[in-house]
């Protein structure tokens, strides 16, 4: 059982990694959102919230241990509230298996983002292996060519869960750059205001995976990751409406986001392993990273754009 100041750290840390991993989500909503009415825009921010919280970010990380674990749906909903040693032992015994694919989703998310996707350079190396992005297929097949290898030494189920974080990263990362494009088709098309926010809820179902997989490597609890992910995309929905241009001006949040989903990933690949990580290490990074990079954006902010590709 955790104690309360360990239930606040998991909790804090499950809310701020929401929030910082669906920055790109909010913008795309809010780009959206811009062109839509008021009835509309209040409708996505009620229900379209309890839709977001209840079926993605409760339902499934419930569908994931109820997977994995071979427990009941009840038990599987209740396990790390559980006095029973039998649905503690399925949980312990069945979290290799869920730990290393949702490991490697994270790296590969990291190398993604490292290797292709357009920032602005906070730290000194990212211009180089950005300026190498070719690189990026040859990178993660030999991370996962390693991990698969490993893994198949200890449990054939961690190899396959292994393969299986990779190929939702890459069905993930498809759905996500069609939302890109049609993102500008909706901007330049009169749609309808029901037909956009069909089209948000679809694309923040989406873009909540990230969130849903890096909240394992702070609990395997599904009520602590409804209710700190749920915080987390209420925040997000808040700022979504109100404050997303000034969010957009701090340079490196994404940065953070991303330094912090590679951490998650090597935490979870090591307790996948059996290299026990403290509970509270996964928010203690979180708030760290984050922290730095907000920092520097603010420092930022002082200072010309220069670095913007």
């Amino acid at each position: 059982m955790l104690d309360i100041f360990s239930l606040a750290l998991v909790i804090a840390g499950l809310c701020l990694f929401e929030i910082i991993s669906g920055i790109d989500n909010a913008i795309i909503n809010a780009e959206v959102l811009s062109t839509m009415q008021e009835r509309a825009k209040r409708w996505f921010l009620l229900w379209g919230l309890l839709s977001a919280v209840f079926l993605v970010r409760g339902l499934l990380p419930w569908l994931i241990v109820w997977a994995t674990s071979g427990l009941s749906p009840f038990d599987a909903l209740t396990a790390t509230f559980s006095s029973d040693p039998k649905i503690g032992g399925a949980v312990e015994s069945s979290a290799p298996v869920l730990l290393i694919g949702g490991g490697v989703f994270l790296i590969f998310l990291f190398f993604h983002w490292l290797f292709l996707e357009h920032k602005n350079y906070g730290l000194f190396g990212e211009r180089f292996f950005h300026e190498q992005g070719v690189w990026f297929f040859a990178v993660v097949s030999v991370i996962l060519t390693i991990v698969v290898w490993f893994a198949l030494e200890i449990n054939s189920l961690m190899a396959f869960g292994a393969v299986v974080g990779s190929t939702v990263f890459f069905i993930t990362h498809g759905f996500k750059q069609n939302a890109e494009q049609q993102e500008k088709q909706l901007m330049a098309k009169h749609l309808s205001d029901i037909s956009k926010v069909l089209y948000l809820e679809v694309i923040d179902a989406t873009f909540s995976i990230d969130g849903v997989l890096g909240a394992f490597a702070f609990t395997l609890s599904v009520p602590l990751i409804l209710l700190g992910n749920g915080l987390g995309a209420f925040v997000l929905r808040k700022l979504t409406m109100n404050n997303i241009e000034h969010i957009k001006r701090y340079r490196y949040l994404k940065n953070g986001a991303m330094y912090s989903i590679l951490s998650l990933g090597i935490v979870m690949l090591l307790d996948s392993f059996n290299y026990h990580i403290p509970q509270w290490v996964s928010p203690a990074i979180t708030f760290c990273v984050v922290g730095y990079f907000y920092y520097k954006s603010i420092v930022s902010l002082q200072e010309p754009i220069t670095e913007q590709n």
